[in-house]
């Protein structure tokens, strides 16, 4: 699976970070999933090669509108785009009124179907390979993570019992091979059990706002990337004395170490870390931060910037 970040701003967007938005790309086919939909998120998706016809469903961390004022205008431009398929969108019940009320004040028609359902109550769902969960976390309001994991990576079919069961090779198993029931002698021969995934399943969590990292424990124990804010550095949390319900670079860094994430990626940048330093700080102090507690392969996501993972377990840039 690929991620491309859409926005890694907290709060407000600067010059070179717009506020949160993250696509979760699936490793065949074209098909990607939206985490969060800060204003601003349909214009950086023009600078991406993301199609909203290929959106698979759209998924709200929390009420704050860093991560969700860009619902309606995004909505509406799928639908002006020629989107016809339904998309799911799960987001806080809270807000479920406001993205009709919006699209009906603004007369704004979807000629698709908007399946939206409470992320309080959501168990999770699958698309082809891929099925999401959901993890509860810590903030000033509910807010949550999702995992995204592959059910059947890069399969192949599995020839030898295919022989055993006596299908013969031909036109069946090229329907088996891209995943279609058939049917032999009378049999409903389902896919799944005559395909092998060719690698290891991948993992991610793509995280919303959270001030405990340690809610993660069970999960992040096996995961290949963990996306997760860091808002603020240290030194800024002791000098406010609060934490405002963000991590800190050093307090997401330390548990990635304990818990052994290969991946770390850091987004959610407090305005005042710019690229190039500057009255509030520069965005090198987190990453700094950061390297003093974890030893793992670690990322601080950019705009637009695209991030793959590869066999070797290693999260990449692409060009």
């Amino acid at each position: 699976m690929d991620l491309q970040f859409l926005g890694t701003s907290s709060g407000v967007p600067t010059k070179a970070r717009n506020v949160s938005a993250t696509a979760v790309i699936e490793s065949s086919g074209t098909g990607w999933y939206l985490v969060d939909c800060g204003e601003g998120t349909q214009h950086q998706l023009l600078h991406s090669p993301l199609s909203v016809r290929d959106l698979r469903a759209i998924l709200i961390t929390h009420v704050h509108g860093d991560h969700c004022f860009g619902l309606p205008g995004l909505l509406a431009s799928a639908g002006m785009s020629g989107r016809k398929e339904p998309l799911q969108l799960v987001l806080p019940a809270e807000l479920q009124a406001w993205v009709r009320q919006s699209l009906a004040v603004s007369d704004t028609y979807l000629p698709f179907e908007l399946q939206m359902q409470p992320v309080e109550t959501f168990t999770g769902l699958e698309h082809g390979n891929v099925q999401i969960g959901v993890v509860e976390l810590s903030h000033r309001v509910p807010s949550y993570g999702f995992v995204f994991e592959e059910r059947d990576p890069e399969p192949r079919l599995d020839t030898q019992r295919l022989q055993a069961d006596g299908i013969p090779a031909g036109p069946l198993w090229g329907q088996l091979a891209r995943g279609r029931t058939v049917e032999h002698e009378g049999r409903q021969l389902d896919p799944q059990a005559y395909l092998q995934p060719t690698r290891p399943a991948q993992r991610i969590i793509v995280c919303g706002d959270n001030d405990r990292p340690e809610l993660l424990s069970t999960l992040a124990a096996n995961v290949d990337v963990l996306v997760h804010e860091a808002t603020f550095t240290q030194p800024v949390v002791e000098r406010a004395q609060a934490t405002f319900g963000h991590s800190t670079a050093a307090a997401v860094a330390r548990f990635a170490e304990t818990a052994g994430v290969r991946n770390l990626v850091l987004t959610h940048f407090s305005a005042r870390y710019q690229s190039g330093g500057g009255r509030g700080g520069s965005i090198e102090e987190v990453r700094e931060e950061a390297q003093a507690h974890y030893n793992g392969h670690l990322t601080l996501a950019r705009d637009l910037q695209r991030y793959r993972l590869g066999r070797d377990g290693v999260l990449v840039e692409v060009e």
